[in-house]
């Protein structure tokens, strides 16, 4: 029979795998009055925050069975890197800037971690405070870089992480990413009626769908990437003001894999746009030009952080321009590429495609088919800085 996680028995669980000191730690809170000392926390899987007599606070996850009794093995991607670390003690330093895992039960498909309330989600940090420092942003590119530059190529990484396959359910539909090759009559089936203005709008172009084809062929896994960088899997300090390092958490790497570096580069670049995207002023009187001007969270205010997010990455890893000469070029359409499943996703999830999709899908296209001319579009008057850190190739282009 299946254990099932619950309020009642996580104290015992958590005693049982010596998360607890000891027995007495648990009996302090028997399951009629623990509940005040644990939270339910709405995600995906079945979590509970749990705070300790000594004030430590453990997040307990566990993840969903479906009908076969069966999971998607999610949680071992994410436990796979702390693996990872206790294999090669070189990446010790890793530690600084990620989730602070403290156990994973394949059996029960249950995974333990310190919670880092001294933290909070960047994509809230970001709409509550409207706050967008060049400071954090840029230690977001330093630290993807050093995961990038420390795997970069080397056999024993590559082979630790092909030594098991992950089983995880994709976030958006496989069905509904491959109709992007060939729109066929099974997409009435998986697709609402309003998702299906995107894709009518989307076989207007010819070049899109080229450019995603090559993009994708040309997909070159040469490192460790985490495959989802978005803002909401990123933790900043709450003080990180008076930071002077450690001041972001890169979390969830369920996806985590060998693969390729531009990707996360423009996933985490792509995710910014969505937050200047998802902030439209949407009216049947406004042209979508109009909207997008009249964004509440305008692009200009962004800019310098995507900049300063690609000027450490850059300063951290140089190499990588001489080992990737087109980097740059495919981080942007990468980033087109992210804001593409983020259109998939709403038609998927949110069963609608309005004139925000419209405006993200033209932005998108932009950024798929003209990468080069793109560029000052996502990094402003910062961009003759991004091209002198790459080579003179991307220096001539303006």
């Amino acid at each position: 029979m299946k254990f099932v996680l619950n309020s009642q028995n996580v104290y015992d669980y958590l005693v049982e795998n010596g998360l607890c000191d000891s027995l007495q730690e648990a009996e302090q809170y028997p399951s009629q009055t623990s509940q005040s000392n644990i939270e339910r926390i709405t995600a995906k899987n079945f979590n509970l925050l749990v705070t300790l007599p000594d004030g430590r606070k453990l997040l307990v996850k566990q993840e969903q069975y479906n009908s076969q009794g069966k999971t998607a093995g999610e949680l071992f991607g994410e436990w796979r890197i702390q693996k990872l670390l206790q294999t090669f003690p070189q990446l010790e330093h890793w530690r600084v800037f990620l989730p602070e895992l403290l156990l994973y039960d394949a059996e029960k498909s249950i995974m333990v971690s310190t919670y880092l309330d001294s933290y909070r989600d960047l994509s809230d940090f970001y709409s509550k405070e409207n706050n967008f420092s060049t400071k954090v942003a840029a230690e977001i590119g330093s630290y993807l870089a050093i995961v990038h530059r420390d795997t970069w190529n080397q056999e024993s990484y590559r082979e630790f992480f092909s030594s098991e396959v992950v089983r995880v359910k994709p976030q958006v539909s496989p069905l509904l990413v491959q109709s992007l090759d060939r729109i066929g009559p099974e997409i009435f089936a998986i697709t609402p009626m309003d998702g299906l203005k995107f894709f009518a709008l989307y076989q207007r172009y010819d070049s899109l769908g080229q450019a995603i084809a090559q993009l994708r062929e040309t997909l070159s896994p040469s490192c460790l990437t985490h495959n989802d960088l978005k803002l909401n899997n990123i933790l900043v300090a709450q003080e990180w003001e008076n930071s002077n390092g450690n001041m972001v958490r890169l979390i969830d790497w369920e996806r985590s894999s060998w693969g390729d570096p531009a990707f996360d580069l423009g996933t985490a670049i792509g995710s910014y746009l969505q937050m200047w995207l998802g902030s439209l002023v949407i009216s049947n009187s406004l042209s979508i030009e109009e909207s997008l001007k009249l964004a509440t969270t305008p692009l200009e205010l962004l800019q310098p952080s995507i900049a300063a997010l690609a000027l450490a990455y850059f300063d951290t890893f140089p190499e990588i321009v001489e080992y990737r000469p087109d980097f740059l070029r495919r981080v942007v359409q990468f980033a087109g590429w992210g804001l593409m499943t983020g259109i998939l996703s709403m038609v998927q999830y949110q069963k609608t495609f309005n004139n925000t999709g419209i405006a993200m899908l033209q932005v998108a296209k932009a950024l798929l088919c003209r990468p080069d001319s793109s560029m000052s579009t996502i990094f402003g008057v910062a961009i003759e800085e991004v091209f002198r850190s790459q080579n003179s190739e991307f220096s001539t282009l303006s």
